[in-house]
């Protein structure tokens, strides 16, 4: 997703029709995967619609919420799948099935909705799905049930939702940073690693609100791992799960939400757990800032949209 631009964006120029469709702009082989994957896709659950948004939607790949822009490698296929109104099958049931057909290679982040709520979400101005109208590619359309035309967010109302929903979710992630703190004093690794898992979940949730109005319904560190990474590079080498020792770790948080709870005997090293204490206080101060600088610039489009509704 990409920075807000009221000046140059108009309804016209966002009509669902006037959506990109062309995914020429990719090599041969992504071009290929991605057709592979719409084939899967239809086999599986009959979509209305398959889109392709985020940083392959479009060939400026670039970090757009930092200080200055810098390039970034694209963190991964993300797709958005409409739903026919009459399957009524539970969302994430469906993003799971997907997912789990979905190896192509390249990561694949797969959300799933239907029609009406789609629809819903864009007449209702909400900037999560209309940056995915303004920027994405429908790369199949069942043509049987259009998208509404998308309304404009009203950026001080995204400016203050932002704000709020930050500092709730963000608090939540510190009260279970410091319970970890707490428990790991008393050695209790396997709570530790549970309060752990929460607030790198609770922060994860906090980053996806502040930025786009939106957060999926699910408990997968990993998926909300990969929905944040687009935000910045810094964000995306905290947990990279790049070699045995990175996933390994990775798995270990992420097997605090069940284990932690629920498994007797659990050998953590007292070092792994050191370690994963130190990765998620980096990853709220991360969050902070990076949440603090998004606030600011929806503050700017916030007061700019008043100026010019003033004129």
């Amino acid at each position: 997703m990409y920075r807000y631009d009221i000046y140059s964006l108009s309804l016209n120029a966002i009509k669902p029709h006037h959506m990109k469709t062309s995914l020429q702009h990719l090599t041969a082989c992504r071009q290929t995967q991605l057709r592979e994957i719409a084939g899967l896709i239809k086999a599986l659950i009959l979509p209305e619609k398959i889109i392709l948004f985020g940083s392959f939607a479009s060939p400026r790949n670039w970090e757009p919420y930092a200080d200055t822009y810098l390039p970034v490698l694209p963190v991964g296929y993300e797709i958005l799948v409409v739903t026919r109104s009459n399957d009524f099958r539970p969302d994430h049931s469906l993003q799971d099935l997907v997912e789990h057909k979905c190896r192509s290679g390249t990561p694949t982040n797969i959300l799933v909705h239907d029609i009406g709520y789609v629809n819903e979400q864009l007449t209702q101005g909400q900037p999560f799905f209309f940056e995915i109208c303004r920027d994405g590619i429908l790369f199949f359309d069942s043509g049987a049930a259009p998208l509404a035309e998308p309304v404009m967010p009203d950026f001080p109302q995204v400016r203050d939702l932002a704000q709020r929903d930050f500092e709730c979710w963000y608090h939540r992630s510190r009260v279970f940073y410091d319970l970890a703190l707490h428990t790991r004093l008393q050695k209790e690794g396997p709570l530790t690693l549970f309060n752990l898992h929460q607030a790198a979940e609770q922060t994860y949730q906090a980053i996806l609100l502040a930025f786009t109005g939106f957060k999926p319904c699910t408990h997968n560190l990993d998926k909300l791992r990969r929905y944040t990474n687009r935000f910045s590079l810094e964000l995306a080498a905290l947990f990279s799960r790049n070699g045995r020792h990175e996933d390994h770790l990775f798995k270990m948080l992420m097997s605090g939400y069940v284990d932690g709870r629920y498994k007797e005997g659990i050998l953590i090293e007292e070092q792994e757990l050191n370690t994963l204490v130190h990765r998620i206080c980096s990853l709220l101060k991360l969050a902070n800032r990076l949440c603090n600088n998004r606030i600011l610039h929806l503050t700017k489009l916030a007061a700019d949209a008043n100026f010019q509704g003033v004129a």
